[in-house]
């Protein structure tokens, strides 16, 4: 799933598009999937089309947060979690840090 969100991303082009294996580290999900827009209208078109490309291969979003503000949207698949952040506040959480020891998945192209 978190490779298939990737193209979605990439299509409303996505920023920084990192896809980390948090399997095993954490109970709440095995993949994290973060990006960046540079704009608060970037941002809330990345998570409109992730969930509409999702969910025409049948799957929706348990959650989603965020989407009001557009700084830091986060769209919750179960097992993995996308976050689509601005810019500024992407370096401002750096979850890069937090999780820099998790294996990174390669971005299918």
């Amino acid at each position: 799933l978190a490779t298939a969100i990737a193209p979605a991303a990439l299509d409303k082009k996505a920023v920084g598009l990192e896809i980390l294996d948090v399997a095993g580290r954490t109970d709440y999900a095995d993949f994290l999937v973060l990006m960046s827009g540079r704009s608060d209208r970037q941002v809330a078109a990345l998570a409109d089309g992730i969930e509409e490309a999702m969910r025409t291969n049948g799957r929706r979003a348990l959650n989603i947060e965020g989407r009001q503000a557009a700084r830091w949207i986060l769209l919750d698949f179960g097992d993995v979690v996308v976050h689509v952040f601005l810019e500024e506040a992407r370096s401002m959480y750096d979850l890069e840090g937090l999780w820099e020891d998790a294996r990174r998945v390669p971005v299918p192209a």
